[in-house]
């Protein structure tokens, strides 16, 4: 679809934005960090290892990167906009199906599947949200940040709805209430998609063939590609068990509930304080930078379980992570020519998507050993710092 003057697209940019930012509500916000609410009583139901709910976490993450490679070749025959609502769809149906089943063989598939549908979600999104902000060069920074930022909005969501389910449940008596909540998530889902559908429509089609002058070269994105794929083997530790482990100091149900709101409104925020530094950096810098503070939030609870310190470390945590997916965006918009964008994009969520298969397992494994969560976290940490030493040697590339 080419843009007008008149289109959504073209008069009201930010509500463009907005409306896509759904599908990172769908695809992150509520798919994948849900669980993280969730791992308690599934894992207390079910007799589950810490090395086990992890791996359902990762299992969800293989799915994820099964998607992104995927994704460029169903695009290019299908479309960016169909990809987003189909994947939507498809995301919302995996997580109905966790509603009706106790299995730990099909829970694990329902959430490879879910892993793969969200992909096609988020790296379509992420590639409007990319043609959204090529439209509007001086807001672009700020617009792709709305999109990923829609994350902050899923996680907020879910950490409404998931206690209020759970508690339903059980004033019920329902045995495996946590089903409940899959439910509830999964009923979202399906609204927000029907919410997107339309406004993506108004974002133009662009080529999705890289030519001669448009072609991503791995070697070219190294440091970047490694920093990243450092991120997403660090920053799930913390999503997938940070609960978990606030549970173990003994916070209280409600103190939890409020923990999660923040850091999800803390994702919201996000698109506003990391735009011009997203616009401004050309080479690795931004990846840099937030994938250091990140480390910092991460090493926090790992270190007190001062309620004080615990809830600095969610609200920066949640105020920088989902900048640094907007980050490589940002960075593949700077470097490549836009028919490049959806293969650059992909590269990204592909190694990612990698990242995160190694971390949950790792930091169940480590946790179920002597240290715990605590020790796990820093693990992930270091992770994140190592991720921020490799993204200072990703340079900016020249455009042809």
């Amino acid at each position: 679809m080419s843009t007008t003057p008149n289109s959504l697209a073209a008069r009201h940019p930010f509500l463009t934005a907005l409306a896509i930012s759904l599908g990172a509500a769908v695809s992150l916000g509520m798919s994948r960090f849900s669980y993280a609410l969730l791992l308690p009583p599934m894992r207390g139901d079910l007799g589950w290892t810490y090395l086990l709910a992890g791996a359902m976490n990762t299992g969800n993450a293989f799915g994820y990167f099964i998607g992104a490679l995927m994704t460029p070749a169903l695009m290019r025959r299908y479309g960016a906009h169909r990809m987003l609502v189909a994947g939507s769809l498809l995301t919302a149906l995996f997580m109905l199906l966790s509603g009706f089943v106790t299995a730990t063989s099909l829970l694990m598939s329902q959430r490879i599947l879910s892993g793969a549908a969200s992909a096609f979600v988020f790296i379509s999104g992420g590639v409007l949200a990319a043609r959204l902000g090529g439209l509007h060069p001086r807001h672009a920074g700020f617009l792709i940040g709305l999109y990923y930022g829609g994350t902050g909005f899923g996680i907020v969501l879910s950490a409404l709805l998931v206690p209020v389910t759970l508690a339903a449940a059980a004033a019920f008596s329902s045995a495996h209430g946590w089903q409940w909540a899959w439910l509830a998530l999964a009923s979202t889902c399906l609204m927000a998609t029907i919410g997107m559908a339309v406004p993506a429509r108004h974002i133009p089609d662009a080529p999705l063939q890289a030519g001669a002058h448009g072609r991503f070269r791995v070697r070219s994105f190294g440091y970047g590609l490694a920093a990243y794929f450092m991120f997403g083997a660090g920053y799930i530790g913390y999503m997938t068990f940070v609960i978990a482990l606030l549970k173990e100091q003994g916070m209280s149900a409600p103190m939890i509930t409020l923990f999660y709101t923040l850091l999800g409104v803390a994702v919201l925020a996000s698109a506003r304080v990391w735009a011009r530094m997203l616009d401004y950096f050309k080479g690795g810098q931004s990846l840099a930078i937030l994938n250091g503070l990140l480390a910092v939030a991460t090493l926090l609870p790992a270190l007190t379980a001062s309620p004080l310190m615990v809830f600095i470390s969610g609200v920066l945590f949640g105020g920088v992570f989902l900048s640094v997916v907007a980050s490589t965006t940002a960075l593949v918009r700077h470097n490549l020519p836009p028919p490049a964008w959806s293969t650059g994009i992909s590269a990204f969520t592909t190694v990612f998507a990698f990242g995160q298969i190694v971390g949950p397992s790792v930091v169940g494994w480590i946790a179920d050993g002597a240290g715990g969560l605590q020790r796990g976290l820093v693990f992930s940490a270091l992770t994140l710092l190592i991720g921020a030493l490799l993204a200072l040697r990703q340079r900016a590339l020249p455009l042809p």
